[in-house]
């Protein structure tokens, strides 16, 4: 069954057609109806503020049978290698210039496992729509409507549920991380809550901003960048005029970098008027890839306010005149999660425990920690519960 809804500037497509099937995914089965409310809400935000070229927002049936062809999918193998693909819900004409099928293909875990090898490079999506009752492939595309749905298998048994952003970093707002059983849901009234950092916002949708060479914006690549190496590290965020982290650092530094490294703060400083903006996007890739690599390095690498790398490779201590941190608030922004106040002794590794330490004495400081099995985990100071807080955001940068 088909709804039209005509607004003054764009004709929305809500799709609520009954699928005579039973998930054999019964997460599949528990998350549809929230993704499919969370994206409903954003599409009716959307409308009332005039944006355009917007995505049609499935049903939650819709979504739940994606997403259960998607999981068995994930757990095939072509030719001794994981499905690792992205599929996007929409209607071949609003792909801009898709590649096209001479025929649909269905939509089946068997097809998708064989076409996986194709197209399981960053940026390439697979068409879904529909005809009567069945969902089908209709081919690929790198152009997606804003707020459409788009489901990635990232490796066998996890899936990402995520929707196209109207503005800022990236392309992508995660809604939901499902791996086996285990679902995890984004909660976006977090980036409301006090004391939150600004990245976390931003990765939230709350604090957006378009313009590439934001602040914030790069942080979060450099943060994506480190957990892409999987090697593990830390990065620690100085302010450019306070000197007072030196105290919570080792002296001599193994690697101090003088003068300070300035191949990212350069760039964040360009406007961008002599060039393309996808050249200065490169450039700025290419750098923060030279930064974040550093950070496999064994110790800490630092870098100020203004992306200057300072050090690398560099031992966190204790402050002389500080106390041992004791306690940290551990948070996740996910639905149902609570705040947990732990011994710092329970948070983690030696990199949590030398992170919270230095935010515990550097208080207008931020840590950065990856870890080797994909968790990221942001430390900073709360003035309001006045202790170290831990938000794990990997859910976020999947």
């Amino acid at each position: 069954m088909m709804q039209v809804v005509w607004t003054s500037n764009t004709r929305l497509t809500i799709f609520t057609m009954d699928l005579n099937f039973n998930s054999t995914y019964q997460a599949a089965v528990k998350v549809a109806e929230p993704v499919a409310t969370h994206l409903q809400l954003h599409m009716d935000s959307a409308q009332e503020n005039g944006e355009e070229n917007l995505a049609t927002v499935p049903s939650a049936k819709i979504i739940e049978r994606i997403i259960d062809i998607a999981f068995w999918a994930s757990l095939r193998r072509e030719e001794g290698n994981a499905t690792r693909i992205s599929l996007a819900f929409m209607q071949p004409g609003q792909a801009g210039k898709p590649m096209l099928f001479a025929q649909r293909l269905p939509l089946t875990p068997t097809v998708l496992t064989k076409l996986a090898p194709g197209v399981e490079r960053p940026g390439i999506h697979i068409g879904i729509w529909y005809e009567g009752t069945d969902l089908y492939i209709w081919g690929t595309t790198t152009k997606l409507p804003n707020l459409c749905f788009v489901l990635d298998v990232a490796e066998p048994g996890l899936l990402v549920v995520k929707q196209r952003r109207l503005l800022g970093l990236g392309k992508f707002t995660n809604i939901a991380v499902l791996k086996g059983d285990q679902v995890k849901i984004v909660d976006e009234g977090c980036s409301m809550k006090k004391d939150v950092p600004e990245i976390l916002s931003s990765l939230l949708g709350h604090k957006t901003s378009s313009v590439w060479n934001n602040g914030t914006n790069v942080l979060i690549q450099i943060a994506v960048s480190m957990r892409a190496h999987g090697k593990g590290g830390i990065l620690l965020v100085t302010q450019a005029c306070n000197n007072s982290w030196k105290d919570s650092i080792i002296q001599p530094l193994q690697y101090p970098v003088s003068p300070a490294f300035t191949g990212v703060a350069d760039l964040v400083k360009q406007d961008g008027t002599n060039v393309s903006e996808i050249f200065w996007q490169n450039a700025l890739r290419r750098e923060v890839e030279n930064v974040s690599g550093l950070t496999a390095v064994d110790g800490a690498t630092i870098i100020n306010d203004r992306h200057e790398l300072l050090a690398f490779g560099a031992k966190i201590t204790r402050s002389y005149n500080s106390t041992v941190v004791e306690q940290v608030i551990m948070l996740e922004p996910i639905q149902g999660g609570k705040p947990q106040v732990l011994h710092s002794s329970a948070i983690g590794g030696t990199r949590h425990l030398s992170a919270a330490q230095f935010i515990h004495d550097q208080r207008n400081c931020l840590a950065l920690v990856a870890s080797q099995d994909g968790y990221f985990t942001i430390f900073s100071w709360s003035p309001t519960q006045q202790m170290v807080q831990a938000h794990r955001i990997d859910i976020l940068l999947m």
